[in-house]
């Protein structure tokens, strides 16, 4: 698996610009890896992220998602694992009321000041948000989020360990219609999933969030006839 992300990384360096010496300098690196999946940063991008609980992919289910994640194809990859993620697997912490809004509220914290939340949902076992990334590398976002959440659920469960999935998939925005589609993908993530049956009843979530009025919530995207069902597949 490492032999294919070297190579994918090398892949997209021959065609794409190295990161300026500026945006070098607090952290940006263009295309990299952080292990196991490859990553693209750069200031000005809108990102589709998606971050899971240790547990999602149990070491008793390795045979089903191990060969997942050696599917070269990105975008087949992703929707493989995004399915296996909505099947619910895990201790899905994040049904915990408490735990849920503190990971809510730690997506909202810095939103308009170190990034644009675009859209966001608190899944049982993983997250998913939108992001505009300004001048803070989407890596130390994702890390700032992860270090706060992982020690606050902890303290309410009253146990110690890892919470989160050391690394994260992100797959940046190309073109309005793209972002469209992550946005309705992430927001009708818990209709697809069968846990309510219209985003705006997921509590933990942009799409409730708009429907109260309350910030972030992108203004309603504009109509499209497959806004009014479940995507197919992810973004």
């Amino acid at each position: 698996m490492k032999n294919n992300v070297r190579q994918i990384i090398k892949d997209k360096r021959a065609y794409l610009m190295p990161p300026a010496p500026d945006e070098e300098a607090v952290g940006f690196r263009g295309w990299h890896s952080r292990g196991y999946l490859p990553h693209f940063d750069a200031p000005g991008l809108i990102q589709f992220i998606t971050f899971r609980l240790d547990d999602a992919m149990p070491a008793a289910r390795r045979s089903v998602w191990e060969a997942m994640l050696q599917i070269e194809e990105e975008r087949e990859r992703l929707i493989r694992i995004e399915a296996y993620l909505d099947k619910g697997y895990g201790a899905c912490s994040l049904r915990n009321p408490d735990i849920a809004a503190m990971v809510g509220n730690a997506l909202l914290y810095f939103d308009a000041t170190r990034y644009r939340l675009l859209a966001w949902v608190i899944m049982p076992n993983h997250v998913h948000a939108l992001v505009e990334i300004w001048q803070i590398p989407l890596g130390d976002i994702v890390g700032s989020w992860k270090s706060f959440t992982s020690k606050e659920a902890n303290r309410i469960l009253a146990r110690s360990g890892i919470f989160w999935q050391d690394d994260y998939f992100d797959r940046y925005i190309r073109d309005e219609a793209h972002f469209r589609k992550a946005l309705h993908y992430i927001e009708w993530n818990p209709v697809k999933a069968h846990l309510v049956r219209s985003p705006e009843q997921w509590t933990y979530s942009s799409a409730a969030n708009r429907s109260a009025g309350v910030s972030p919530a992108c203004s309603t995207p504009r109509h499209d006839p497959d806004n009014n069902r479940p995507p197919d597949e992810s973004p």
